[in-house]
This record gives C-alpha cells, structure tokens and sequence, in this order.
C-alpha cells in the first residue's frame, strides 16, 4: 500500500474548512476547530481526506500535535494523487 507524507501549516479557528494551497513547501490548511484536545488535528485530518477523495481514516498527523507546522501520513496515495489534488508546490 502507498503512502505520502506531507507538510502542512494548519490554521485553526478560521472562518471555514479549506485547504489553501501552498504556502512555500507546506500545504495551508484552514479548519473551524479550536486547537484544544485534538479537535483541530482531527478537522486537519478530515478536509485533507475530503480533498484527496479517501477515508479520514487514511490521514494521520504524525509529527507536529501541538504546532501550526505538522507533517501528515497519508495512505492508499502517492505523490502523484497529492499533486493532482493540490497541485505542484513551489520550489
């Protein structure tokens, strides 16, 4: 089974769930929740899932619980399924 890790700046408390784009080489996530007792981790988790088309199961933070910065693990896709999602990041 395939997976990819990638970096994202989470930003919690915002006005909506979206992923944002690139913001250099992290992924800008904006989530709803507050960043108390894992509830913006798992809102993290769960619209990068919804974008990549694969069960919230299938996200994981692994790095990065308590920071904007995270590092995400993300199963059953490769590189290639994050780049036609999110596009290509700026080098």
């Amino acid at each position: 089974m395939a997976s990819v890790r990638i970096a994202v700046h989470a930003t919690p408390r915002a006005a909506r769930d979206e992923v944002a784009g690139w913001r250099g080489s992290e992924l800008a996530v904006r989530v709803t929740a507050a960043p108390a007792d894992g509830k913006a981790n798992a809102a993290v988790e769960k619209v990068v899932a919804a974008a990549l088309g694969v069960p919230k199961g299938a996200v994981a933070v692994v790095r990065g619980h308590t920071s904007r910065h995270k590092q995400l693990e993300i199963d059953v896709v490769d590189e290639a399924a994050v780049r036609r999602a999110f596009g290509e990041p700026p080098r």
